[in-house]
């Protein structure tokens, strides 16, 4: 980041697609404090942001989904009929969006944080459905894809709000890949939902973003996603590299770091590891960061060994 250029106007010219000598930076983990409040949420958020100075803060959403009530789970097609719309300010969601309030009132003018969402399929199994969600794609398909339009109607009213409040952007998480869903049911149950949220958000924020979750990705089916930076663990085994996707999208690539090392390696290790992502990133419409969220273990000097060689003249 130059001396004459803030936080902000970093991101944005990585968004316009200009030259930048470092690319901003950021990593993020779970705090697991989804039993506790907003307020203790957003002072450790940003505790962790301004402890390693990070470019840009992407906020993790851990407040699950609220099953129906009088249900333990979602199991029968009955089951699916009741979900219905809600009142955001009255589910689990209200302690994000104090977390956001506060977040905002920090940052507003410093720098840009976005909010994480997972996708309608996803906050179906993990909140609602868990391991019942094969039976009921496989036996009640049309009744759950009356389910899933539901949820996408809750999750685009939080998408909204949380933009309302200050989001730079949506994180959206979506499970494209192979260990998760067959392709034929992310091309059915997965991929219609969270293409239809990003629609609804296009525009609304800078910094929307896909992340496209997993190790056996899917990911050409998820290049028309109408977002402005795609996030996928590129450092991994299957990829695919950053440069072969950054030629095929209108917007800018994420990554460069393996989120899977950063707890099992030594700084030394982590500055080269950090240096060559830089290498395969580039200089334009390049955000630095891992494919997925890092161990919130870590040692913080390896943290601050990733910021080092982020910033370094290259």
């Amino acid at each position: 980041m130059g001396l004459d250029m803030n936080k902000i106007e970093l991101v944005d010219r990585v968004l316009d697609g200009k030259e930048v000598d470092s690319p901003p930076l950021s990593l993020w983990h779970h705090f697991g404090v989804q039993h506790g409040s907003g307020d203790q949420f957003a002072r450790l958020t940003l505790e962790y942001f301004r402890c390693y100075d990070l470019d840009f803060l992407k906020i993790m959403n851990d407040y699950f989904y609220p099953m129906p009530e009088g249900l333990k789970a979602v199991r029968t097609r009955t089951d699916l009929k009741r979900i219905v719309r809600f009142n955001l300010a009255e589910s689990p969601w209200r302690e994000q969006f104090r977390a956001l309030e506060i977040m905002n009132r920090e940052l507003k003018g410093k720098a840009y944080f976005l909010d994480t969402v997972f996708d309608p399929w996803f906050t179906f199994r993990r909140s609602l459905a868990g391991e019942n969600v094969e039976h009921l794609m496989e036996n009640e398909p049309d009744t759950m894809l009356e389910a899933l339009d539901v949820i996408t109607e809750n999750l685009i009213a939080y998408c909204m709000k949380s933009l309302d409040i200050g989001s730079a952007g949506i994180f959206l998480s979506v499970p494209a890949c192979k260990e998760f869903i067959s392709r034929g049911n992310f091309l059915k149950f997965v991929k219609p939902f969270a293409h239809r949220i990003l629609e609804e958000i296009s525009g609304r924020g800078v910094m929307n973003t896909a992340h496209i979750h997993g190790d056996e990705l899917y990911l050409d089916d998820c290049l028309d996603f109408p977002v402005d930076v795609f996030n996928w663990w590129d450092r991994g085994p299957g990829g695919p590299a950053l440069q072969s996707v950054k030629g095929r999208i209108n917007g800018s690539v994420m990554g460069g770091i393996d989120h899977k090392i950063v707890s099992k390696r030594t700084c030394g290790f982590l500055r080269d590891h950090v240096r060559e992502g830089r290498t395969l990133g580039g200089n334009d419409k390049f955000f630095l960061a891992a494919g997925c969220s890092i161990d919130s273990s870590v040692n913080p000097q390896a943290i601050r060994a990733i910021v080092e060689a982020a910033r370094e003249s290259m």
